[in-house]
């Protein structure tokens, strides 16, 4: 009977609580009960996008927000035609917060504040009647014969889990016990390290549009490039680690990167677009006058790499320095030996199989009854908003117990 329903989701982060959300309001005569082990609720959307919580991305239609998933995007666009981008923002405005777009399609609420977002599914948990346990952590989960689960040791009709990823392959043992198969974890969105270079010396400084290569692999970005104190980071960056999450594992994290600085393939290109500023820049010092978008700081860099004396005149460059110069625009290589977590959004790729999870409803084909969203599968996005953006849909959906 429906008003007999009793629904455990574990795992208090933003999955969680979307799953829990969607479970009072599709059956409303439920007892939900979300589950955390530890003492905060929502400390992922706290802490996400600098404290402002970047809620999900201007992307509204279901194909073309699935292409930004390394892993799973097939399986979620499935998932996104029930609930996509387009749906998170009309759930929060129709509770009383709006959200903005940035110039990069990053979406985020009004008041600059992830506290705003904090507070409205807080306040929806508590209207809806939802029972939160805090630093409740689950013992044991066993299924029951011919229905339901005992979670330690309480009985519950349906479970949803959304415990999030897991750094290392025994925090998903549990999963396994159940007769789930598992992708071995490995680390999603993170910064390369570049141990000894001198172009550390720059951090701070934002290149705006380069194209970022892993020699040896066909992983290849193009984007914004943020140089910091261990290395290089920014958006191309970020979109390489993702994409190539499971071969720079196997690859020890070293490497080498080849990086265009300007974002224009072409040698005559960039050849032609030095001579169309000739009229301009010729007379100048090579230092004061940049035919490309390159912050000034790194174009010195840049002519200190190339060889090429800051104080000389462009007309008096000869080809062979121009050449170079040509060449360290468009091939400059670094070699990455590390990595560093991008911040505190912990990422991982890898997870529960995607194979043994309907998608239209997020129940499990392994054991009835049983529910999945977020991270806790094999799925991620890149950074901008889509991870967040997974959590929801899968939440969403899961909360239907369909």
């Amino acid at each position: 009977m429906e008003g007999a329903l009793k629904v455990a989701v574990i795992g208090g982060g933003a999955a969680g609580f979307f799953a829990a959300l969607s479970a009072a309001q599709h059956h409303t005569s439920a007892h939900v009960v979300l589950f955390e082990k530890t003492a905060k609720l929502l400390s992922k959307v706290k802490i996400s996008g600098g404290g402002r919580c970047n809620v999900t991305h201007h992307c509204f239609s279901p194909s073309a927000l699935s292409k930004h998933y390394p892993r799973g995007g097939k399986q979620l666009k499935k998932a996104f035609g029930t609930f996509q981008a387009a749906d998170t923002v009309a759930w929060f405005e129709s509770r009383g917060v709006a959200l903005k777009t940035e110039d990069d399609g990053r979406m985020f609420p009004v008041t600059d504040s992830s506290q705003t977002i904090v507070d409205c599914l807080v306040r929806e948990a508590d209207r809806h009647g939802i029972e939160v346990r805090l630093q409740s952590p689950v013992r044991e989960l066993i299924p029951l014969a011919p229905g339901g689960f005992t979670l330690n040791g309480e009985r519950f009709d349906r479970v949803v889990v959304a415990t999030g990823g897991s750094p290392k392959r025994e925090g998903l043992a549990w999963l396994e016990a159940l007769g789930h198969a598992i992708v071995d974890p490995v680390p999603s969105l993170f910064t390369f390290n570049m141990p000894g270079s001198d172009i550390t010396d720059l951090m701070g400084v934002v290149v705006p549009d380069a194209l970022v290569r892993i020699q040896g692999t066909k992983l290849i970005q193009q984007g914004p490039v943020l140089v910091t104190h261990w290395g290089m980071s920014g958006p191309a960056i970020l979109k390489l680690s993702a994409w190539g999450a499971r071969e720079l594992a196997e690859r020890g994290y070293a490497f080498s990167v080849q990086v265009n600085w300007i974002g224009i393939a072409n040698e005559a290109e960039v050849t032609s677009a030095i001579d169309d500023a000739m009229p301009d820049i010729r007379k100048k010092k090579v230092a004061n006058a940049c035919p490309f978008e390159l912050p000034k700081k790194f174009w010195a860099f840049l002519l200190a790499r190339a060889e090429v004396p800051a104080d000389a005149v462009w007309l008096d460059l000869g080809k062979k320095a121009k050449n170079k110069l040509v060449n360290t625009l468009l091939n400059d290589v670094y070699e990455v030996r590390g990595k560093t977590t991008f911040k505190e959004e912990f990422v991982t790729c890898g997870g529960g199989v995607l194979s043994e999870v309907d998608f239209a409803t997020m129940q499990s084909r392994v054991v009835p009854g049983l529910y999945f969203a977020g991270e806790v599968l094999d799925v991620d996005g890149v950074t901008g908003g889509f991870n967040f953006q997974a959590a929801w849909t899968t939440g969403f959906v899961a909360g239907r117990l369909g």
